[in-house]
């Protein structure tokens, strides 16, 4: 998966929107399912995709997973790029 792709992807774009613009956030699916509106089944995946593109970063333990945005500010950049492109 590739940044243009997670444009193309509501659920996608909606939690890299969400944690572009609240960068020092640290939160559950089931939390950033609520923000974005979304069913937390198709939010879990797409989390754990912007993961391996290393977009966010997993905080797990063993009763929960939490997740915060990149510190790449070079990767930061592009996000901030690709967002004004698309609004």
């Amino acid at each position: 998966m590739t940044l243009a792709d997670v444009a193309r992807s509501k659920i996608h774009y909606k939690i890299l929107s969400f944690f572009h613009e609240n960068q020092a956030s640290l939160d559950s699916p089931k939390g950033i399912a609520t923000w974005i509106r979304e069913e937390r089944t198709p939010v879990k995946k797409a989390l754990e995709d912007l993961v391996k593109m290393e977009i966010l970063v997993a905080h797990r333990s063993s009763s929960m997973t939490g997740y915060s945005y990149t510190t790449d500010q070079k990767l930061i950049k592009q996000i901030q790029r690709l967002l004004e492109k698309k609004r």
